[in-house]
Formats: structure tokens, C-alpha cells, sequence
């Protein structure tokens, strides 16, 4: 399998901030002006990606392969490939592949930059896990399980000593010490989507129940708070719909992206527009409300956490949303070839301009 790139451009037109959104039936990563949220280029990629994840260091952007097809337990075949893309010159540098390793989902690097974290499913007498890749060489040399088959979102705490992650179906997030590799606790949660931590890594917020309660109001949806120091959930913020992404933006604001039907049901087809709350830090204060694509499955945020970024599957769109006003900005358009469409994000800082020349940063590796 060979991803070729289409760009409307070879070369970098500008040194503004690029958001990069995944389309899964694209297949495709569109890039987008950050500024004036011009399309700047189109890169073609293995079937099914799903989430994005920036180096800094190496100025890369990472993409996870999940499926070959369909979804979580209703798919074609488990992908096992990692994709990695040049963002300035849009263009794929390299395949990482993982296999045995298979359903590569969240990606979060280390605080140090040295090790991109991966969250994989079960296979065979295998449970799920999160495997490291060193950075520089792109090669796995770790593997810590889960104690679930399928961990999908996942964090690390600031520090980088500790990873809590969400596991879909099992009733728990998995509290794991990745200096020792082993999971340390097993917090109840009425199983997980979407996950999150606050900035001092006091809070981790979880999107619960899983997407198999989507579409219909149930009254225990909503995001769950655990308190990192006790283990323990400490209230939940509610909402009437299930809700998938969950995100804390640098100023310390936790974002939501609740999913919403016309007629009460979980069929794709039939998702309406979804709604992005927006709470105070910690979560403690409500502060509004912002309609959004249909089937919100992803949440960023600008650096300065003045602007949320929400992709939704279904109508295949990125709202922009300024945060501080609670309104929608613009809608970006995201290609799609089926359903769904827009997934993953990755926010990238532009080049800045040196002299006659532009800053790259530090060169890619490979």
C-alpha cells in the first residue's frame, strides 16, 4: 500500500499557524491556514486514519491507521501502521509499521519529546496497550498493558510518570506507572470515549459512557472528574447526550463535544448538529454553549487557548469557535469519501521568518 500526496502547493506559502485535520474516508490529512483558514494542501494516506499528533522537535506530524475499514469492533481488518508527515511541504516521509501491534489510536508524546506513546488493541493472548516508539529511530521499545482490551484516548500526567487511559467497553480507566509498567488502579467509570488533563495534573476528565450509549438522552452521560491525588470521581459534569472528546485548552478551560439526534437513536445517519460546552477551569463553572458539526469526535485548541477547534465525523466540518465570546467563527469543509469524515487535529506552528530565509526548527529525522 502507497499513500501519494496531492497539495495545492509544493513549498510553504505561509508562515501563519496550519491546523491538519484527518478525514477517515478521505483518506487524507487537509491542512488549513490557521489565520485566514485558507485549504493550503491535501496529503493522501493509508485507509482509516484517525488521530494526529505534532512533534515539535522534529517538526513531524503523526498519524494513526486504526482500521481498514468501519470501526471499533465492526471493521474489515485491524491496520497496524503509523504515518508520518513533513507539514511544511506536505508530504509523507515515512511508514512506521507496528505490527503484531495492531489499531493504533492515541498518540501523546512525553514531556522530554524522546518517546511517542501509542495506545494499541488486544490481539491474540495480548491485552490492549500503549506501546513507546523512540522518537528519533521510530522504533517500538516498550510495551506496558492496560489491563483492557481496548484503550483508545489516553494522557500522560505532566510529569510523564503516570498514564491514565479510556477503554471503550471496560467499566474502568486504566491508572498506569510507566516507570514500573504495571497498572496501579482501575477507577470505575460506566465505560469511556474521550479523555483529558488539567494542566497541574490534579484533574483528569472522562468522556462516560462509551459511544455505545450515543445518540439519545441518558441520564448519567456526561464527563466524569477524577481527583489524580485520591483515585476517586468527584462529580460529573452533566450533559443529555453522550459526549465523545473532551479537552483543557493552556488556559486551563475544559471543553466538551456532545453528540445529538433528531429522533433518539444512535444511527449515524441520523446524528444532528452536536454542541461544544465549554466550562471554567476545573470544570467548575459552566459558561456556555456552541452548536458544532454532526458527531463531534475531536477537540483542540490554539496554543494561547483563545480559539477551540472541534471536527465532526458526520458532516465532515472543523468549527472554529472563539472561546471567549462562545461563538462559532467559521466552518472549515473537510473532503470526505463516505462516512465518516473529519477525525483527528493537529495544530502546527508556522515557520517564522529568519533573515531571506524561513526557520524550520530542527530537521525531520529519515
Amino acid at each position: 500500500m502507497t499513500a501519494t500526496t496531492t497539495s495545492t502547493a509544493t513549498t510553504p506559502t505561509t508562515t501563519h499557524d496550519v491546523l491538519a485535520v484527518v478525514s477517515q474516508s478521505g483518506p487524507n490529512i487537509t491542512f488549513f491556514d490557521a489565520v485566514t483558514y485558507d485549504r493550503l494542501g491535501i496529503v493522501d494516506v493509508l485507509s482509516q486514519p484517525h488521530e494526529l499528533c505534532y512533534d515539535p522537535v522534529r517538526r513531524l506530524v503523526y498519524a494513526s491507521v486504526t482500521y481498514r475499514s468501519g470501526y471499533y469492533h465492526d471493521n474489515t481488518g485491524r491496520a497496524h501502521e503509523l504515518m508520518v508527515i513533513d507539514p511544511d511541504e506536505r508530504r509523507v516521509v515515512d511508514t512506521v509499521d507496528l505490527a503484531p501491534e495492531c489499531a493504533p489510536h492515541g498518540m501523546v508524546l512525553d514531556p522530554a519529546g524522546d518517546l511517542l506513546w501509542v495506545s494499541v488493541e488486544a490481539y491474540g493472548d495480548e491485552e490492549g496497550a500503549l506501546v513507546a516508539l523512540d522518537s528519533g529511530a521510530r522504533k517500538v521499545v516498550r510495551r506496558v498493558p492496560v489491563g483492557a482490551p481496548g484503550p483508545h484516548w489516553f494522557v500522560l500526567t505532566p510529569d510523564g510518570r503516570r498514564a491514565y487511559t479510556a477503554n471503550k467497553e471496560a467499566p474502568f480507566v486504566s491508572v498506569v506507572d510507566l516507570e514500573s509498567g504495571t497498572v496501579v488502579d482501575r477507577i470505575a467509570v460506566p465505560g469511556s470515549e474521550g479523555i483529558a488533563v488539567s494542566g497541574d495534573g490534579r484533574q483528569v476528565y472522562v468522556a462516560s459512557p462509551n459511544g455505545g450509549s450515543a445518540g439519545g438522552p441518558d441520564g448519567d452521560a456526561g464527563v466524569r472528574v477524577i481527583d489524580t491525588a485520591t483515585g476517586a470521581v468527584v462529580r460529573t459534569l452533566p450533559t443529555e447526550g453522550v459526549v465523545f472528546p473532551v479537552h483543557v485548552t493552556a488556559t486551563g478551560l475544559v471543553l466538551a463535544g456532545e453528540l445529538r439526534t433528531a429522533t433518539g437513536t444512535s444511527a449515524p445517519g441520523e446524528q444532528a448538529p452536536g454542541l461544544l460546552h465549554v466550562y471554567g477551569p476545573g470544570g467548575e463553572e459552566p459558561l456556555g454553549q456552541v452548536p458544532v458539526g454532526a458527531f463531534p469526535l475531536t477537540i483542540t485548541s490554539s496554543p494561547d487557548g483563545r480559539y477551540g477547534y472541534v471536527a465532526a465525523g458526520i458532516s465532515s466540518t472543523v468549527t472554529v469557535v472563539d472561546l471567549a465570546r462562545r461563538e462559532p467563527v467559521t466552518t472549515l469543509e473537510v473532503p470526505k469519501s463516505g462516512e465518516p469524515g473529519a477525525h483527528g487535529m493537529a495544530y502546527v506552528p508556522g515557520l517564522r521568518p529568519v533573515g531571506q530565509g524561513l526557520a524550520r526548527g530542527l530537521s525531520p529525522v529519515g
